[in-house]
């Protein structure tokens, strides 16, 4: 995964998920998303971010930026997935582990890097489908 651009808003975020969800939401308006697309990527970042929340004790960053042809959302934290298939196989409904999988059906493309120095999701989603 390469780095994100220069030019990517950076923001760090502990607890307050609703200052996340109106920055995606912003650039998602701005890069053209349609309003069901927009719904579905401020979900995607949210549930992310409520992981980093949930399973670190630390804080996260999100970066977002566009180009002509997508949006891209990115957050890293802490935390690391010992789970290889994370996020690729549904579970059972009593089984935890619905967020990741629904953040892939919703996001065009959803990159996920982890390992001991944490992890780092990165979400695609197409400015026209």
């Amino acid at each position: 995964m390469r780095r994100a651009p220069a030019e990517a808003e950076v923001f760090r975020y502990n607890t307050d998920l609703a200052a996340v969800r109106r920055l995606v939401a912003g650039h998602a308006r701005r890069a053209g998303l349609t309003g069901e697309r927009t719904i579905d990527l401020v979900l995607a970042v949210n549930e992310i971010a409520a992981n980093t929340i949930s399973h670190t004790t630390g804080s996260g960053v999100l970066q977002i930026w566009h180009t002509p042809e997508e949006i891209v959302c990115q957050l890293h934290d802490q935390g690391e997935i010992t789970d290889p298939l994370a996020g690729r196989v549904r579970h059972g409904p009593d089984d935890r582990g619905h967020g990741l999988w629904l953040v892939n059906q919703v996001c065009d493309l959803v990159e996920l890097r982890t390992g001991p120095a944490g992890t780092t999701v990165r979400m695609h989603m197409r400015r026209a489908v």
